[in-house]
């Protein structure tokens, strides 16, 4: 049953997917004669955390004639319950408050400032802890969250459409669209889960996109916009610098941007960042610090084919997801999801591990993991 347990705790936890950054989704169940008598999940930043909730939910429940007494219960939760004072205090300390008998843990915190910590507590009172149930599966669920607490730099996810000829655009440059609708909407859901979208200048200049998140019916939040821009081309009047309390962008730039652009870019309400160049590039391995430093701790690169090849080159991606549609277009001028200038020999490709593949209607969704240098 404790796998039965910890997957309705993983299922509450993905409620909060996106509202939560940069801290982890965590879900949580209370359980008394094999019944649930409380549940809850982390909700927003800077809200109660996953057990807190629980143990209210569980109360909730006392005036609906359930059995509330939590004493002697057990406790199944995604992630270590936390043991320092951040914007809550700690989750371990409420549990043996109230008198928790065991605490199910299905992965221990990679935040240095947990790690192991909060199950020490534990033990110290007399609560007895087991870990790693459903390990895999709430790791995969936090990826984002690990790679940033880990090496505070976002997690990378590189996302392309193209016809099954490998093109994303015709040879007069028109690429809408290319994908389904239904494709398209869980594109928005994936610019909901993350922080920051990013696009390159060449994009900015063919398109005009707003680059917001769309979801019919539900609560979303708009990405930080960043937009890699060397020499500051971005036209005033583009969407992307439509800025708000809703909509934010960070401009990326370099020294050879002028002064007075880049005063007028901040005058729209845009951020910009000036980083070292590389060949009169954004140095993207700098940028990913900085971005880090700001609490963005996940993008989703919806650049053209220069920029991702750059992003690809330079090690920044760490996860690929590529939608395929029924189509052909031809032709040897339009451009591929990847350009730039390549690699020399098939021994030296890029590798994607891990693979997986979703269809929406007649398109196909393949996604998987860069191979890291070892």
């Amino acid at each position: 049953m404790e796998k039965y347990y910890m997957a309705r705790a993983l299922e509450l936890s993905k409620k909060a997917v996106g509202f939560v950054n940069p801290n982890p989704l965590v879900g949580a169940v209370i359980v008394k004669n094999n019944k649930i008598i409380g549940e809850g999940y982390h909700e927003h930043f800077g809200g109660p955390h996953a057990e807190v909730n629980a143990f209210a939910n569980a109360k909730e429940n006392a005036f609906k004639n359930v059995d509330y007494d939590v004493e002697g219960a057990t406790m199944y939760v995604t992630l270590e319950p936390c043991a320092h004072y951040g914007k809550t205090p700690p989750c371990a300390e409420a549990i043996v408050r109230n008198k928790i008998a065991k605490v199910v843990v299905g992965m221990i915190d990679p935040n240095p400032l947990v790690s192991g910590k909060g199950i020490e507590i534990l033990k110290k009172a007399g609560i007895e802890v087991t870990t790693g149930i459903m390990e895999k599966e709430i790791r995969k669920t936090n990826e984002i969250f690990i790679k940033y607490i880990t090496q505070k730099k976002p997690f990378c996810i590189m996302k392309t459409a193209m016809t099954m000829d490998g093109k994303i655009a015709t040879s007069t440059g028109d690429s809408k669209w290319i994908s389904n609708e239904k494709s398209r909407a869980y594109v928005h859901e994936l610019r909901n889960m993350v922080t920051g979208i990013m696009v390159g200048i060449g994009t900015v200049l063919s398109d005009d996109p707003q680059l917001t998140t769309r979801r019919q019916g539900v609560i979303s939040k708009n990405p930080i916009r960043i937009i890699i821009d060397s020499t500051a081309k971005t036209p005033l009047d583009s969407k992307v610098l439509r800025c708000d309390e809703k909509t934010k962008t960070i401009l990326v730039t370099t020294k050879f941007a002028s002064d007075t652009k880049i005063e007028a870019i901040k005058q729209k309400g845009a951020k910009v960042i000036v980083t070292p160049s590389k060949d009169k590039w954004v140095d993207l391995n700098f940028l990913m610090g900085a971005l880090g430093k700001m609490g963005i701790d996940s993008i989703l690169l919806e650049g053209g084919s220069t920029l991702n090849y750059s992003a690809l080159d330079k090690g920044i991606v760490d996860k690929v997801i590529t939608f395929i549609s029924p189509k052909m277009f031809g032709g040897t001028s339009c451009k591929t999801p990847v350009g730039g200038v390549g690699i020399d020999c098939v021994k030296d490709s890029i590798m994607i591990m891990d693979t997986k593949v979703t269809r929406f209607n007649e398109d196909i969704m393949i996604e998987g993991y860069i191979k890291k240098p070892e």
